[in-house]
This record gives structure tokens, sequence and C-alpha cells, in this order.
């Protein structure tokens, strides 16, 4: 098994289970993602770094079947909205790259999903959200 990356740097933690690195807001006590200096919702400087929850619900969901211009992963893929129990909705990949599998509603939890094998022979990991309890 090769060593494993981020994608980039300050998204998630490859904790067990990982989680996506957010921001809250002291003022609003807004939840966010990816990470800020401000606030999206107020625009208070006071924000604190957070580890997000690693569940969340779909909202909805589509299967991505063209690469993107610059992309070196597999397709088709999924892509979706998961709610998180923070009330944060997060546009994320899925793991479920067939529509007909996954529902609104369904439990999500975070997993950290191969992309691709870096310059390096290093494998390139995304977080990404699957069907909660199995494949």
């Amino acid at each position: 098994m090769p060593h494993t990356v981020p994608v980039h740097d300050g998204l998630f933690v490859a904790g067990s289970p990982p989680r996506l690195l957010g921001s809250r807001c002291r003022a609003c006590t807004g939840h966010h993602f990816p990470r800020h200096r401000t606030c999206p919702y107020c625009a208070s400087d006071q924000v604190d770094e957070v580890e997000l929850s690693p569940t969340g619900t779909l909202w909805s969901w589509t299967a991505v079947t063209a690469a993107p211009p610059g992309y070196r992963g597999a397709v088709p893929y999924g892509f979706g909205v998961v709610e998180l129990p923070e009330g944060l909705r997060v546009v994320t990949r899925l793991t479920e790259s067939d529509p007909s599998r996954l529902r609104s509603g369904q439990a999500m939890e975070l997993v950290l999903d191969p992309l691709h094998l870096d310059g390096e022979g290093r494998q390139v990991v995304v977080p990404a959200f699957a069907p909660a309890g199995g494949p």
C-alpha cells in the first residue's frame, strides 16, 4: 500500500474517523467549510478552527461521468450535498457513483477516498461521504 497524502492541505484530518476542518464563528455561531479567517455570514474575524462531524444526511446527488479538466481520478464518481449535524451543508464527493443507490435523507459518513497516484508514487486521497453502514 503506498503512502497517502491529502489532495489539499488543511481540508481534513485523517483520524479514525476522518474529519473535515471547518470554522465556527464566535459572533454568530455559524459553522462553515472550508476554513475561513472571517465569517461568511456576519464578516466577523472571531472564528475558531473546528473539526466537523464525520456523519451527515444526504440532500442531493448526481454522478460525474466526464472528467473535468486536469482531473486524474476515475469516472464516474458521485457528487452531492450532505448536511452535517452542525447545520452546514457541504458540497462533496460521494463514494457511490450510481444515483439509483442513493436516497434523500440517507445517513452518510466521511471516509478518505483514493483519487490517484502522484508523481512520487503516493496515493492522493480526498474526503468523500459514503452511505453509512457499508459500501
